[in-house]
């Protein structure tokens, strides 16, 4: 899940990743394609361009990294057309697709959605088989975008690995561990652990403060630490069986019983006002979540949030998107050597070291601007530690073509026990009827 919605996707302005290495654009001139053919060129010397529709923040602008490829290719333009809110570019998407007008010749497709775009769209799409080596990739990213016949219809730009950004003065007030190793340690248990610590935290939590955000967040991060969360293999429905879903749901109700959250649904007004007012104490934190919480708690709390390790010994993944060209533009040869240099391990380091989101290509791992992150805001936490060995221990998830309607309706309901104190067995059954009208 990208966030795109009201108060901007993943932060407007970023936080500073520190590393000790060259600047970014020293790496850049490293794995560029060839410059493409000229037989589908656009003007009469054989100039193109090529537009990039996505939604939010891929990171690009920040990165500079269409100036950087015009540079090396002086015949192509990269003309970006971004979508503000995922939930209005999606359909927009289909429809065009629908038509076959209105494409851009490099496509954005979110996580939550790829599954239903290769079960139902993917003969619109380029096979980048080919032309990417989905080995670079983690495992299971590129296998989300693999059709049964083995077409790639999509190379992964960015992953969500989740980590737990924490407020360690507040923790300190609180009388619990502050130092990040020994956060780790108070939740290695996994959620159960992060919910005890919750109580802790509430016996002598600093006046006006709560221990998490939103049961519905933490939720979301115990559903996709685990494989099999809303769909089994065969593409059946089972989130009314599904373990992962039961354990999600039965933390997050005793979460919003115990009051240990104070029931803000992520990315609204109020929750950008407590992020800005420090009442907050724990956010689940997928790696983009970081610039989120720095661009909304400002300068007055720069060093007193630190990041450690998610709880459990598995990470969940939490956001991803995927860059696709349709097989309909007139420049599909270009597009994809576009795409191929765009996810390449130099050009998805950039975007982390400029707009924090995190690669998916493991060849960037090892490169100083991800292997020596660290963020300032957050105590210096090693990020592109942290978040590379997060990456490891996600499982490979079975996607369904529903996933973003089955966890919002789960979610509203899980709102709803926060802020309305709806018994659980109510708001189960009220998420499970709007489920199962929605997907049929």
């Amino acid at each position: 899940m990208r966030i795109t919605g009201t108060g901007g996707g993943r932060g407007r302005k970023v936080a500073a990743l520190t590393t000790s290495v060259v600047a970014a654009s020293a790496v850049l001139l490293t794995g560029c394609g060839s410059d493409g053919g000229d037989s589908d060129a656009s003007g009469s010397d054989g100039s193109i361009t090529l537009t990039v529709a996505d939604y939010g923040q891929f990171g690009y602008k920040e990165a500079g990294l269409f100036d950087q490829y015009h540079k090396l290719h002086p015949n192509i333009t990269v003309k970006e057309e971004v979508t503000a809110n995922e939930q209005d570019y999606y359909p927009k998407l289909l429809q065009q697709l629908n038509t076959g007008s209105g494409l851009g010749d490099v496509t954005g497709i979110e996580v939550g959605r790829i599954k239903e775009v290769v079960d139902t769209q993917a003969d619109k799409f380029a096979d980048l088989s080919k032309s990417i080596d989905v080995n670079d990739w983690v495992s299971w990213k590129e296998k989300q975008a693999t059709t049964k016949d083995g077409a790639v219809i999509g190379a992964g730009t960015d992953i969500g690995p989740m980590s737990l950004c924490y407020r360690k003065d507040l923790f300190e007030q609180a009388g619990l561990p502050s130092d990040r190793e020994d956060v780790a340690k108070a939740v290695a248990g996994g959620w159960e652990d992060y919910l005890k610590l919750g109580e802790q935290y509430k016996a002598k939590a600093p006046k006006g403060t709560f221990f998490m955000d939103s049961a519905s967040a933490m939720y979301n991060a115990v559903v996709s630490s685990d494989a099999k969360q809303y769909y089994d293999a065969a593409g059946k429905p089972v989130y009314k069986d599904s373990p992962a879903v039961q354990q999600g749901w039965d933390l997050a109700a005793e979460a919003a019983q115990k009051k240990l959250t104070q029931g803000l649904p992520q990315f609204t007004d109020a929750w950008t006002a407590a992020l800005r007012k420090g009442s907050v104490a724990t956010v689940a934190c997928p790696a983009w979540m970081a610039n989120q919480i720095s661009n909304n708690s400002g300068e007055a709390y720069k060093g007193k949030w630190d990041i450690s390790r998610a709880p459990g010994s598995t990470a969940a993944n939490w956001g991803g998107s995927f860059l696709a060209v349709p097989k309909g533009g007139k420049h599909v040869k270009e597009a994809t050597d576009l795409v191929k240099w765009l996810t390449a391990p130099e050009q998805q380091a950039a975007v982390f070291k400029a707009a924090g989101i995190f690669p998916s290509n493991q060849g960037a791992y090892e490169l100083p601007d991800v292997k020596n992150a660290t963020l300032e805001y957050f105590s210096g936490a090693p990020i592109g530690q942290i978040y590379a060995e997060e990456a490891k221990t996600i499982p490979e998830a079975v996607l369904g073509p529903k996933d973003g309607v089955i966890k919002d309706a789960i979610s509203n309901q899980i709102n709803n026990m926060e802020q309305r104190g709806t018994k659980p067995a109510d708001a189960w059954k009220a998420a499970t009827e709007t489920i199962d009208k929605a997907i049929g």
